[in-house]
């Protein structure tokens, strides 16, 4: 701001001296030198967009939190410049390397990344005029690499598959750039010790002033360690009662290692979730301050990702369904006592090609969750009227609706209420047997009524009532209306 004033001092400096006169008839010396306009003085804004790092919101969690007893709320980096967590560290990585003299003016920063850690050393490189090389493995998300390309990086990928030691790895091929190319510095944020230090500065101090120190347990997924270790450091001198819980991935070593000090190459596999989990031990991970693993698998991670966008309006990332299932699945240590700060790493933007596609999800076989409850079993049909009959309407009435409508079950109602169900199977057999029950009222030849389930019972509990004695049952949606379910109904969810 004193930069812009001066400016506008020198662009008016003939006008200056009336208005400060005009406000203060005694000021006829300094004051006129360094006088702004108040219009001036009410400006608001940042001098570069690395200003706007930090200081992000914390939101509570109520749809998929429901049966949880604590109070959980999200710190949601999405709102910083490059909508992930990774431009705290990433900004204060090159700071530090610029203070030491590892960074040089003009220089190349190269480093391995899932993509938001490159994300947010590019927006440092743009303003501070450094060039950028990113490599990535070949699992990360098309929008990430399209992303960081977009802000002016170089681009690498590696396969995924294969040891950290392997040439082809992109751990291997960050530090052979750094080799190859001059004036260059590899960031290495796995044991750059100023990944955790941001955190301890910014993101820890933060959650404790927005919750006032009544944070309980801080949750978070666990890749690089600076996160989960620069905040847990903090929180713990704040109240070494505070519980820091690490989310990790099937085919990551983090947890075993923890609980038993062993590194089992055995516990090293592919997997999916983006983000968290390694085949290293950085060392950023202060394994010290972590007081639980919680390991989450790649499918949890992608359906509870949807759900958060879904049920809490929150479009977030991969790593961040791993930590809300992470939760969950913990939720039985949790009392209505607590304050749990879950982190909620990147944007969710990253991912529609991936965890938000659908074809994606059910190549991998992660959509059976479309069909976890009673009225997910109708979602197909949910918007049309649930087809009656009257029980003293007549039988070939019932045959016209069946035929009009394709249906193979109609519920009977007398005074407002279900009595019966007319079947599409017995009705046909009597009609060949006798067809002069035709003329018939419904209530003579129709079944005992329909069971009416819970909007929310599972699947397995439908398909017990579902059989010889009950063709269908009902469920009724939130709006009260009622809606039949099927055999094909749950033949299609199974399948």
């Amino acid at each position: 701001m004193k930069g812009l004033s001066l400016k506008l001092l020198k662009a008016h400096n003939s006008h200056s001296t009336s208005f400060n006169l005009f406000k203060n008839p005694s000021s006829l010396t300094k004051e006129v030198t360094t006088f702004v306009p108040d219009f001036l003085t009410t400006m608001k804004y940042y001098n570069n967009i690395l200003e706007t790092i930090g200081n992000t919101p914390l939101v509570k969690l109520n749809a998929l939190t429901e049966d949880i007893k604590a109070t959980v709320l999200a710190k949601v980096e999405t709102t910083n410049p490059g909508n992930s967590v990774k431009d705290r560290m990433a900004l204060q990585m090159i700071e530090d390397a610029e203070a030491d003299g590892r960074l040089k003016p003009g220089g190349t920063v190269i480093e391995g990344t899932s993509g938001n850690t490159g994300m947010g050393l590019a927006l440092a490189c743009i303003i501070k005029g450094y060039k950028l090389v990113c490599v990535l493995s070949d699992k990360q998300s098309k929008e990430k690499m399209d992303i960081l390309r977009a802000v002016g990086a170089e681009v690498y990928v590696c396969p995924t598959n294969v040891a950290p030691e392997d040439p082809r790895s992109y751990y291997s091929v960050s530090k052979r750039l750094a080799t190859e190319i001059p004036n260059s510095w590899y960031v290495n944020q796995y044991d750059n010790p100023s990944n955790a230090k941001a955190h301890y500065l910014s993101t820890g101090p933060e959650i404790w002033e927005q919750t006032e120190g009544k944070i309980t347990h801080f949750v978070v997924g666990v890749g690089t360690g600076g996160t989960v270790s620069g905040v847990g450091k903090y929180l713990k001198e704040k109240n070494p009662n505070i519980k820091i819980w690490g989310i990790d991935t099937y085919g990551s070593v983090f947890k075993k290692y923890h609980e038993t000090g062993v590194f089992d190459e055995n516990e090293i596999y592919p997997y999916i979730t983006e983000g968290i989990g390694e085949d290293i031990l950085p060392k950023n991970v202060d394994f010290s301050v972590i007081d639980h693993f919680e390991k989450v698998t790649d499918r949890d991670a992608a359906v509870y990702q949807r759900r958060l966008a879904k049920e809490e309006g929150i479009f977030v990332g991969n790593s961040a369904g791993s930590a809300i299932k992470g939760i969950l699945q913990m939720k039985d240590e949790l009392t209505e006592d607590d304050v749990v700060v879950v982190l909620f790493h990147d944007h969710g933007s990253r991912y529609v090609g991936k965890m938000f596609n659908d074809d994606w999800m059910r190549d991998r076989g992660f959509l059976d969750d479309e069909h976890t409850s009673a009225l997910d079993l109708i979602k197909n049909h949910k918007d049309k009227n649930l087809v009656t009959i009257g029980a003293n309407e007549l039988v070939s009435h019932a045959v016209i609706k069946m035929q009009t409508y394709g249906i193979s079950q109609i519920p009977v109602m007398k005074d407002g209420e279900f009595v019966g169900v007319v079947d599409d199977s017995g009705l046909f057999k009597e009609l060949l047997d006798n067809p002069s029950i035709k003329d018939l009222p419904i209530h003579e030849v129709m079944g005992d009524k329909l069971p009416e389930v819970d909007a929310k019972a599972s699947i397995e509990e439908v398909s017990k009532l579902i059989g010889q004695n009950a063709p269908a049952a009902l469920v009724k949606d939130e709006s009260g209306k009622y809606h039949i379910i099927t055999k094909h109904d749950l033949i299609n969810a199974i399948g």
